[in-house]
């Protein structure tokens, strides 16, 4: 059974970055990112989240 969105999932994870972080970041509800991540993603939206993770795992202290 293959994951949609595995490599964005994994990197995430990896980064201690949980989905409500980069939905907050996006202006979107949790929710609305996990149904989201249930179809393969644009390589543009990949890069677009990959981006938010990298700014969220540098400025960790801002958002809690």
């Amino acid at each position: 059974m293959q994951v949609e969105n595995r490599d964005i999932r994994l990197y995430a994870r990896a980064n201690d970055v949980p989905l409500w972080r980069i939905a907050s970041a996006m202006k979107i509800s949790e929710p609305t990112i996990s149904r989201r991540l249930r179809q393969e993603l644009t390589q543009e939206e990949k890069s677009e989240i990959r981006a938010i993770i990298e700014n969220l795992k540098v400025g960790e202290s801002n958002d809690d």
